[in-house]
């Protein structure tokens, strides 16, 4: 089973500056080779605490030549605050420098003060993120970028360097809507599930779409990765304080930053179910929703932690696993110990297991997508 971890470079509780952050978040990163890790990621954010990694690709360059081995991912890349050509050539410049390890994820985003401070309209996403996918994945194969869309058009233009291997067959998305199923497996783009609806309804839109997917390609659709926000410890009573209150913490943070309890949501254009969640949430609280997405992470003893990730697993034939152990407010030496002891304890545990399956074809090489 593919293991990696994930950085998040998260400021809530206010007690680091975000250089100390950064130079923590970078020190987490640099265990994750020595530790046995497969893969490290980052996740592109602006403009609040909520993740502070505006340049996922500078940041994975940085890390390149910081390690031999490792996969290097974006969880992920928002297309549309992004000038194709220039993510294109970023990802390239990371591959040749990396000698084929960049993991790409690209997405549309949900964050409305993201679209708001790049000034772009939130009800486009969908549609920018189609073309903008097109262009670039094509480009990727052909080595040259074009487009002739309603909202990209693009002379054929080279790229540079050129690619030196595909990414067909190793793209995924952070989440799939009935809405958008049709579109990610004509792009030939698999899920990555960041946990945010039961798992009930997460497992029957993963399977809508994987009939979709052979429908379109006459193949198996490749098997997802789980992203998780980990707290593990020896004693489990302070592994459920570290869930009581950073777990927490971390998905009270979302709440804000996505602002899922904003029924306006459901006005923009392709936004429409988050409106529906507004409206879930206004009928229960927002303490609920909280407790909620919380309980759909992991937590607990190393073998509570080891049971819970494999029964994930097993609720979706996953072929991998993204590991976070720094987020909430959580003190850094704190997230430091959580990442060593899921390190010793459980991911040798694993790596072990046989998942009849690969992320993306390879250990360490694919292509993420975010709807």
């Amino acid at each position: 089973m593919h293991v990696g971890m994930s950085t998040f470079f998260q400021n809530l509780a206010g007690g680091y500056t975000d250089q100390e952050v950064y130079a923590h978040e970078i020190a987490m990163a640099d265990m994750a080779e020595p530790l046995g890790f497969d893969s490290i990621w980052a996740a592109e954010h602006h403009f609040d605490e909520y993740t502070m990694c505006p340049n996922v690709a500078q940041f994975l360059t940085y890390m390149a030549g910081r390690t031999n081995r490792v996969g290097l991912g974006s969880m992920v890349m928002v297309l549309p605050w992004h000038d194709p050509v220039r993510l294109a050539e970023e990802v390239l410049v990371l591959d040749h420098v990396s000698k084929g390890r960049a993991i790409l994820g690209v997405g549309r985003g949900l964050g409305r003060i993201e679209f708001e401070g790049f000034r772009i309209n939130m009800g486009e996403s969908r549609e920018r993120f189609v073309e903008y996918a097109e262009a670039i994945l094509n480009a990727f194969e052909t080595g040259y970028i074009e487009a002739n869309g309603k909202f990209y058009k693009q002379p054929r233009t080279a790229i540079r360097p050129f690619p030196f291997q595909s990414f067909r067959g190793r793209t995924y998305a952070a989440a799939v809507s009935p809405e958008s199923a049709r579109i990610m497996a004509r792009l030939g783009i698999g899920i990555l599930i960041i946990a945010q609806k039961p798992w009930e309804t997460t497992v029957a839109e993963l399977n809508n779409y994987r009939e979709i997917y052979r429908e379109i390609n006459s193949t198996e659709a490749p098997k997802p990765i789980i992203a998780s926000f980990i707290a593990c410890h020896e004693d489990a009573s302070v592994a459920q304080e570290i869930y009581e209150k950073y777990i927490r913490g971390y998905s009270r943070s979302a709440l804000n930053h996505y602002e899922f309890h904003n029924k306006g949501l459901a006005d923009i254009k392709g936004y429409e179910y988050y409106g529906a969640l507004a409206r879930n949430i206004e009928k229960h609280g927002v303490d609920e929703f909280v407790d909620f997405l919380a309980k759909l992470q992991v937590w607990g003893t190393p073998d509570q932690v080891y049971e819970q990730i494999m029964e994930n697993q097993k609720r979706v034939d996953a072929a991998g696993l993204i590991s976070i152990f720094s987020y909430g407010g959580m003190p850094q030496e704190l997230s430091t110990k959580n990442m060593k002891l899921f390190a010793e304890k459980v991911l040798p545990r694993l790596k072990r297991q046989e998942v009849n399956g690969s992320v993306g074809g390879m250990r360490g090489r694919v292509t993420i997508a975010a709807e």
